[in-house]
């Protein structure tokens, strides 16, 4: 009885509380793996022209960029309310902690969990 008590005011909780953010802000960023995920593909879903660093992508264009360095690398884009987009490339990871973190944060981006 205690657990669906619990259950119930946690429910109502989540339900009613107001949701609160500390800034209506998303950082666009990209994180790519060196020897496992390392093109980044863009396609232009807009009605409008964007530009992505030196690339004019028109709509429905798509666009590859595979990726040889580890490093952190800042393209104008156009889709953007900065101008600005990151993208971050890690090393291949090798030891065994570093592996079960790429795994984990994978299978975070691929659950939609954040």
């Amino acid at each position: 009885m205690v657990l669906i008590g619990l259950a119930l005011g946690a429910t109502a909780w989540a339900a009613l509380t107001p949701i609160r953010s500390a800034s209506r802000d998303v950082i666009f960023e990209i994180r790519l793996t060196l020897g496992l995920k390392d093109v980044l593909l863009l396609k232009n879903m807009d009605d409008v022209p964007q530009v992505f660093g030196p690339t004019l992508m028109m709509p429905g264009q798509s666009f590859r960029l595979p990726f040889a360095v580890a490093s952190d690398y800042q393209f104008a884009c156009t889709a953007h309310a900065s101008g600005q987009m990151t993208v971050i490339v890690e090393p291949l990871p090798q030891s065994v902690w570093a592996r079960i973190g790429w795994r984990l944060r994978d299978a975070k981006e691929h659950s939609g969990w954040r």
